[in-house]
């Protein structure tokens, strides 16, 4: 008699993220605090995480001129006053998932580039490093992460070639990979993000809490478990 050896695969969770979506970053924090929850469990489940790329504002310039406030202004057509009250807001929400966000300091500026390095990173076994250094750059440290030499730097902080990621981004390498994620993404049906696909078959919206992601996981593990009681003689 055997057990279905189905149950020792991880559960995937693909997520579909932008760089400059603040609820992006916060439902990063909320996912492995819910990872962190069901570590905990005697029967942990295990899972691979991958982040596919997303570009809110695909037009925006490099060097954008303003702070993120102005960008809001132009981009949702709202006044100065419910920006900034927004804001405020998310920074609150954000404050809650220990994450301090400073859109004061904030560079708004176009993504692709930081999706090719994030494509760069996966190659070399890197990427949740990268997509953690991106953001924290970009909402808590006021770093630019537009431009090819400020990426490269960040790619080098985590300990990857710098040269080999300028080459990388110079030369649009993995932009196909960009493009065939966004692909995807349209195909799934996606228009906002965070967006999270769990094994194939949940696909989550937003930034959910904690409870939500451990909640989910551990519905899906204790399936698989039951899976492979079905024993063959």
């Amino acid at each position: 008699m055997r057990l279905n050896r189905t149950v020792s695969e991880p559960i995937s969770i693909d997520i579909w993220s932008d760089i400059a979506c603040p609820w992006c970053y916060i439902g990063k924090r909320n996912l492995e605090a819910g990872l962190a929850a069901t570590a905990e469990d005697d029967d942990a489940p295990e899972v691979n995480v991958t982040f596919h790329s997303f570009e809110l504002s695909p037009d925006t310039p490099v060097d954008f001129e303003g702070d993120e406030a102005d960008f809001l202004m132009g981009h949702k057509g709202m006044p100065r006053a419910q920006v900034e009250q927004m804001l405020d807001r998310v920074t609150g929400i954000a404050k809650q998932a220990g994450l301090d966000y400073r859109f004061d300091l904030l560079q708004h500026t176009n993504t692709v580039k930081a999706h090719e390095l994030l494509h760069h990173a996966k190659a070399r076994g890197r990427q949740h490093d990268m997509e953690e250094r991106l953001m924290s750059a970009y909402f808590t440290e006021g770093r630019h992460v537009g431009r090819i030499d400020d990426l490269a730097d960040l790619a080098e902080e985590i300990g990857l070639d710098r040269e080999e990621a300028l080459e990388a981004l110079r030369t649009d390498r993995h932009l196909a990979d960009v493009r065939a994620d966004q692909a995807q993404a349209r195909a799934y049906g996606i228009q906002g993000v965070p967006f999270f696909v769990i094994d194939g078959q949940y696909g989550v919206s937003g930034a959910q809490p904690p409870e939500a992601f451990a909640g989910v996981l551990r519905e899906l593990w204790a399936k698989r478990r039951e899976s492979a009681e079905v024993v063959e003689s």
